[in-house]
């Protein structure tokens, strides 16, 4: 069944030119646009039947009507937004690339902080939201691109709650600590948007760590089998590394146009020697750094005086910010003072240009030139590199590469240098200049047999099929959750069943995890819904917990229900008193075990021993969450150590490891219930590895329905997303209006 794509952007890929016939579209050229379209010309059309690109236009909203009269032949079908130019100033010029972007690449002493930016970017992602909103419908799926729009799959997710929503970060994603230097209700904003998407992209499995730590710091979101759950939802994160149209810049020497460009080159070039880069003008490229790498490297070598040539093109960019028109005067004055001192009649160090390139005349650069220099202080990938590889099929020339970039991942043949260490950086040109044919076409055929089988169409196919993946997981665990059916199911079995059987865990179960435990008591809503339960004499209801006997009896033992303490050890029968379902052995063990969690608390902030009768508790949950479950392995792995010989279980928790006598669990006090009451009905609820034991008693048996909260695999029947959905289960449960017409 084909389906139809949308595609969101900033801009249009598009650009409206004035003509003696009124206007017209011309199609814009960008890694983007390529990588989008090279895929949609293979396998992706047979898939989607309709392409909308959705983004701001480069002029206003009567011009585009105007121009979309003839926009006849476009590979795309166009929705434009049209931002008010105040809000788009300070969206674009203002929160994106003042804020964001300045940030992202590690430069945090430039981003300003404007309160008015990011007004302006929650308005202008709003009005996205509102354009696409309503010609959204169930199997359309977004493609959402950039740090623009992160609150885009958010806004989108609530209003259109079915569609798939793919969001590709092509840029880096920071540190999780510097990320935290965003205002925190920003942070928040900012995640939780990009949480409304399904699969989050981005280019290196470094950006993925960082996007999951910083999850965890600012909302406390955790990845569990690489996956994400939030609002119960599962999300996937990973790293789908951009590449180019690799058969394109591989047969473009064939091109009229493109060996004429590199025959002017080599005419230039002579008998010298010849680097090149090219890069947009911005303070994340090095593009200084650069300058002054090769003047020290002429200092160094002088031999090469009238022997090199650097061809330098620097691409314009956002001139109205002033770091980037400050930039070029730096750049424009260091060049100069350069040629005039080191230069001679005859020949310049540095030939500059401050413009666009031409297709033809990049590929002739690239063809012509010995060394290639790209070292940006930080990129998100740098194609740069992928296109100068690709475009050498005589497999000479040299890439020197900064490690800053992501594209070191993948080229790793490369000189691979500091962007920071100008002494490096000399070194490596040296390097570079004087490496052997042979040398350089062995690292060149990797690297090109490498972007050859990753390039451009692969990495959207691999994109689009982790997208399909994430659906299909998300499809098998919406079957095992609890649907309207399977509740009428459950309901009705209740309402015609004359013996019940209710058993509940407490914690994570009836009420959230609470960072203290003596904080989770029982709240007005719960206790009301309990008592009204176990009211009705055909209910035999049990809470089945790891909390000690006390605390149940402060908080329940009010209630006529029974009671159940320690995974089992304790119990207090409905309408009776505590009894000891087992000999005291604690003493002694205790003294052995609780050394070593105390070693354990003083290694890990946040951590506490909770000590009972019978088991000992090291909790967890209010320690970072990465640092706590190293520290847990390795506690549960020296009291594996420890407890064979002591008749001792040690149980891996939610966020606690337990120490408790061998033989008591909660599978155990459910099947003695079992041995005490006959039912017809019974219902088992609980959230953790401990609770495994009362479904595996369970499993199979007539009459029963086992219930696991979260989204894990259990041997439960059915998942619940939370406590509050246990909650209303109750509520229906009481009201349900049949319960009175039982078979008796």
């Amino acid at each position: 069944m084909q389906k139809r794509l949308l595609i969101v952007s900033n801009r249009l890929p598009i650009s409206i030119e004035k003509n003696n016939e009124g206007y017209s579209f011309r199609q814009s050229s960008g890694g983007l646009i390529s990588a989008v379209g090279a895929y949609l010309k293979g396998q992706g059309g047979e898939v989607f039947s309709e392409k909308v690109w959705t983004g701001v236009p480069d002029c206003d909203e009567a011009t585009w009507s105007l121009a979309s009269l003839s926009h006849g032949g476009a590979d795309y079908d166009f929705l434009p937004v049209f931002p008010s130019t105040s809000d788009y100033e300070n969206y674009y010029n203002g929160f994106s690339n003042s804020v964001l972007w300045p940030l992202f690449h590690y430069f945090p002493s430039l981003a300003d902080y404007r309160p008015d930016f990011f007004r302006a970017y929650e308005r202008v992602n709003e009005q996205f939201a509102e354009k696409l909103s309503p010609l959204l419908h169930e199997g359309d799926t977004v493609w959402i691109h950039d740090y623009h729009l992160m609150l885009l799959p958010g806004l989108l997710r609530k209003k259109n709650p079915g569609i798939t929503i793919a969001f590709f970060l092509h840029i880096p994603f920071p540190s999780a600590e510097l990320f935290r230097v965003i205002p925190r209700g920003w942070q928040k904003a900012l995640l939780e948007g990009v949480l409304g998407a399904d699969l989050i992209g981005f280019h290196t499995a470094e950006y993925v760590s960082h996007f999951l730590k910083s999850l965890e710091l600012s909302l406390g979101v955790e990845q569990e089998d690489d996956y994400i759950t939030y609002q119960h939802r599962e999300i996937k994160a990973d790293a789908f590394p951009v590449s180019i149209d690799f058969s394109l810049y591989d047969s473009a020497h064939s091109l009229e146009k493109v060996s004429l460009a590199k025959d002017k080159y080599l005419a230039i070039k002579g008998d010298k020697k010849m680097i090149f880069s090219v890069d947009r003008l911005d303070y994340t490229k090095g593009i200084f750094n650069r300058l002054r790498a090769f003047e020290h490297f002429l200092t160094t070598n002088p031999s090469y005086f009238g022997k090199i040539v650097f061809i330098m093109v620097v691409v314009p960019s956002r001139h109205s910010i002033f770091q980037y028109s400050d930039r070029k005067k730096r750049i424009d004055e260091f060049i100069g003072r350069l040629n005039s001192t080191m230069g001679t009649i005859s020949w310049q160090p540095v030939i500059y240009q401050y413009d666009h390139l031409s297709f033809e005349d990049l590929l002739g650069l690239y063809t012509a030139c010995d060394v290639a220099l790209v070292t940006p202080l930080r990129d998100g990938m740098n194609l740069v590199a992928k296109e100068f590889v690709a475009s050498r099929n005589d497999n000479m020339g040299v890439l020197i590469l900064s490690e800053m970039a992501g594209a070191a991942f993948e080229l790793t043949e490369s000189l691979l240098i500091n962007p920071n260490d100008v002494l490096e950086m000399a070194e490596m040109i040296r390097v570079a200049l004087e490496m052997d044919p042979r040398e350089q076409g062995r690292r060149l055929s990797v690297m090109r047999e490498r972007i050859s089988r990753y390039d451009v169409n692969a990495w959207a196919l691999d994109f689009f099929t982790q997208l399909d993946r994430v659906k299909e997981r998300q499809k098998k665990l919406d079957i095992r959750f609890m649907d309207a059916f399977s509740k009428s199911v459950l309901l009705n079995a209740y309402a015609e069943s004359a013996h019940r059987l209710l058993l509940l865990d407490y914690d994570g179960t009836l009420v959230p995890f609470s960072p203290q435990p003596e904080n989770a008591s029982p709240g007005e809503p719960l206790l009301s819904h309990l008592s009204a339960l176990s009211s009705d004499p055909r209910v035999s209801l049990f809470i089945i917990s790891g909390r000690d006997s006390a605390t149940l009896e402060k908080w329940l033992g009010h209630l006529p229900i029974g009671l159940i303490g320690e995974h089992g050890a304790k119990v207090k029968a409905i309408g009776g008193t505590w009894a000891v379902a087992i000999e005291d052995m604690a003493a002694g063990w205790k003294k052995e075990i609780r050394p070593v969690m105390e070693e354990m608390v003083s290694r890990t902030p946040g951590s506490f021993i909770e000590e009972k009768d019978f088991s000992l508790a090291w909790h967890y949950r209010k320690t970072e969450a990465s640092l706590g479950l190293k520290r847990a392995g390795e506690l549960s792995g020296r009291l594996r150590e420890i407890t064979p010989g002591l008749s001792l279980d040690v149980v891996d928790g939610n966020r606690v490891i337990e120490v408790r006598n061998h033989g008591i669990n909660k599978g155990r006090a459910v099947e003695n219930i079992l041995k005490e009451k006959q039912n017809s009905f019974i219902l088992c609820i609980g959230d953790d590895h401990t609770d495994e034991d009362m479904f595996r008693v369970l499993a199979g048996k007539k009459g029963a329905f086992t219930i696991k909260i979260g989204n894990q695999a259990s041997l439960a029947d059915y998942n619940l997303h939370s406590p509050h959905v246990v909650s209303s289960l109750l509520g229906t449960i009481i009201d349900f209006p049949d319960q009175d017409n039982t078979v008796q």
